[in-house]
């Protein structure tokens, strides 16, 4: 073949390429080269020449992924060596017992034994098929002997490779007026296998899962259960054009058959040697892998993740343990539907299915009615869940959930668990709708439609049900802090009447409280010495635990630095509080609104009236923080650092993000909660996460827990 191109040619082949360079740099490497507005003009330019020359446009070519008309049904096709299933470890000792019975079939020292741990995705098994480095094929893991064919679809991830490419050759394309040469002559010159069968999982990132839900909210369609779910249904879409709309990704994990390696794959003598050299030729590896450890790190690993999965942008379900030599897994060989040498250590389950015994309506401090599913008890994530929130009355249609439904619910960290999906098959007939009340289910007012919102609302503030809400929120660790004041007690004080608002709680005596169940006079007198310690609190505390609608810690930080003291916040018009940044226009009217209320003003006296401190944020401290009286910083006076912004991520070492907040504040700085390009200085502690990109993104300085400790000019430590 002449490696003379035509300038139609010349130009499609060099925009393909260019294309492929350019999602290379932004999908795998997160290192764009051009702006989106940029690549969005080559690519219609290129749609546009494919257009009018439809024999020029490949099948690797970029334009393959905004997807294909609809296929009319999807073909099956066969696996060239089957995608085996894992065999499932839930404990330490299982973990243990897999790898002892390989050191015992290999008569190998257990410390010999090697493996390579990577995330459980919970995602959609795939693989995909390389010819001379071209993507041809695709297949769903089916049956794990046949698959349903999808190479469209998987054209239309962005991170998958249409062309397999060298890394270090990845820049093809510097010089623009250079002739290009041929794709076959690329191709020899990247040495690419004659056949390269990859396998790995599709997934589709929470944050993307919940904005495709709410999509589909809006239009009324129905809702996906989980990320996994919402992965395998934009892979089995007969129209890829479908599939190409939703924001998936894929790792790879695994190989069928290879041909024409040369130096590759199985000359590396190992899994890992093969993840490298996927990720030479520009596929996705997760970076999480761990390579070539020990059965001692593999439990570190667990745990580490298991503390982590919750903030990663995916969901995981445990880790995949592989022995990592190529030699020791051909004797290990395999079972009839698992390898002997990998096994799955799954994580506690975050989602269980049961039924929903009955609904009822719980209300909160700000008189929101909730409605809340009463389920068979059910143990997810080692935690017994009876109880879900179902969210407001327009979640319930949605989802349609009845009473006596049988649904999945998930459970997540420390989020309220809450149904996801009804198993509509399991019905019987016998499940009952059900529909919010027209009264408050406590105190029997009138309810009414919060406006703008889906929440229904009691009207009466002397609801009771709301007072042991407020009092509970007063009371909390981020307000108050009264220790040993907790929720049963609250509920006992507030019915049998002996505490109808805040300013109550500094009335109590010693023995109205040891007279409430469960209660003695030295329980007593430690809850009145907590209430003492708590009457000096800073102007932040004290605003958030006065509990008004839409303000929150953060806010109740800002509006303490923008106006310093009680009175000026009380006085300050919806106007000014608005203007600070990162106060709204509904925090803004809820918090002017509270205030010019008279009973709250006389309640905010009663407070006072009874020997409740609001300290300035000029003479406050957080009480656990200790500081070197001979390094501390002053007021305001450390170097570089008044006037400044900052933000905090990740775990600090000396000290609490909350104690570090409040050392910047006294020196002079404000501290926000996102950056932006506003912000000074980014203090990044171990384990920081979207913030430190965002930081680098926007060129913002990036300083760790020593050079912060620096500007502060001292040395500081908790006084526990």
């Amino acid at each position: 073949m002449s490696n003379t191109l035509s300038p139609v040619e010349n130009e499609i082949s060099r925009l393909q390429l260019e294309l492929t360079r350019h999602n290379y740099h932004y999908h795998l490497l997160d290192d764009p080269l051009i702006s989106d507005a940029e690549y969005d003009r080559k690519m219609a330019r290129l749609i546009e020449l494919e257009e009018l020359h439809t024999h020029l446009s490949t099948p690797d070519s970029p334009t393959k992924r905004v997807g294909a008309p609809p296929l009319d049904i999807f073909v099956t096709g066969a696996h060239s060596i089957p995608m085996l299933g894992l065999d499932n470890a839930f404990s330490w000792e299982e973990m243990t017992e897999f790898h002892h019975r390989i050191a015992k079939i290999m008569e190998m020292d257990g410390d010999e034994i090697l493996y390579t741990v990577e995330p459980k995705l919970d995602g959609v098994a795939v693989e995909i098929i390389y010819e001379h480095g071209i993507l041809t094929r695709a297949l769903t893991r089916g049956d794990g002997i046949t698959g349903e064919v999808i190479t469209e679809n998987v054209r239309t991830i962005p991170s998958v490779p249409l062309r397999l490419q060298v890394r270090e050759k990845v820049s093809l394309i510097e010089d623009k007026d250079s002739p290009l040469q041929d794709k076959d002559s690329l191709i020899q010159a990247h040495h690419l296998p004659a056949l390269l069968e990859i396998r790995g999982e599709v997934i589709l990132n929470k944050k993307d899962f919940e904005k495709l839900n709410s999509s589909r909210a809006h239009r009324g369609a129905p809702l996906f259960a989980n990320p996994r779910n919402a992965a395998a249904g934009s892979l089995r879409q007969l129209d890829s054009r479908i599939t190409a709309s939703r924001p998936l990704s894929m790792f790879a994990h695994g190989m069928g058959l290879a041909e024409g390696l040369g130096e590759g794959v199985m000359e590396t003598g190992s899994y890992s040697g093969m993840l490298d050299i996927f990720e030479s030729y520009g596929i996705p590896v997760n970076p999480l892998v761990k390579k070539r450890v020990t059965l001692d790190q593999i439990m570190d690993y667990y745990r580490e993740l298991e503390q982590s999965r919750n903030s990663l942008p995916y969901e995981i379900d445990g880790i995949v343990v592989k022995v990592d030599d190529f030699s020791l897994r051909n004797i290990l060989g395999t079972k009839s539907r698992s390898p002997r040498w990998a096994i799955a250590w799954k994580f506690q389950a975050l989602e269980a299915v049961t039924r929903v015994n009955d609904i009822t309506v719980q209300v909160g401090r700000t008189g929101t009615l909730t409605p809340v599913a009463l389920l068979e008890p059910v143990v997810i994530g080692g935690v017994t869940v009876s109880r879900a929130t179902l969210h407001n009355m327009d979640e319930i249609r949605r989802r349609d959930v009845r009473r006596g439904d049988t649904v999945v619910v998930i459970r997540a960290g420390d989020v309220i668990p809450k149904v996801v999906k009804v198993i509509e098959s399991a019905r019987t007939g016998s499940e009952k709708p059900f529909s919010m009340p027209g009264t408050c289910p406590v105190c029997g007012s009138d309810v009414h439609r919060i406006e703008d919102e889906s929440a229904l609302k009691c009207i009466n503030a002397s609801c009771s049900a709301q007072l042991k809400e407020r009092i509970k929120h007063f009371v909390s660790k981020a307000a108050f802090d009264v220790d040993g004041l907790g929720k049963k007690l609250v509920d006992q004080l507030v019915e049998r009447g002996m505490i109808g608002s805040f300013a109550d709680l500094f009335t109590l005596e010693r023995e109205g409280l040891a007279s409430m169940e469960r209660m003695g006079k030295k329980s007593a007198e430690n809850i009145l010495n907590a209430l003492e310690k708590s009457r000096e609190v800073s102007l932040k505390r004290f605003i958030y635990a006065l509990g008004i609608d839409h303000t929150g810690e953060s806010a109740a930080q800002l509006m303490s630095d923008k106006f310093k003291n009680l009175h000026a916040v009380m006085g300050a018009s919806a106007e000014e509080m608005e203007s600070i940044d990162g106060i709204g226009p509904k925090t803004a009217g809820a918090v002017h609104g509270f205030f010019a209320n008279p009973e709250n003003q006389a309640l905010i006296s009663s407070l006072l009236e009874r020997g409740v401190n609001v300290i300035s944020p000029e003479g406050i401290m957080d009480d656990n923080l200790t500081r070197d009286p001979d390094m501390g910083v002053e007021d305001g006076q450390a170097g570089g650092i008044q006037g400044k912004t900052f933000v905090l991520t990740g775990t600090l070492g000396s000290f609490t993000r909350t104690q570090a907040s409040e050392m910047l504040r006294k020196a002079g700085a404000r501290v926000t909660g996102s950056v932006t390009s506003k912000t000074d200085y980014l203090v990044a502690g171990e384990s920081g996460g979207g913030k430190l990109e965002k930081a680098r993104s926007l060129g913002v300085p990036i300083i760790d827990e020593n050079q912060f400790i620096a500007m502060l000019g001292g040395s500081f430590s908790n006084g526990v």
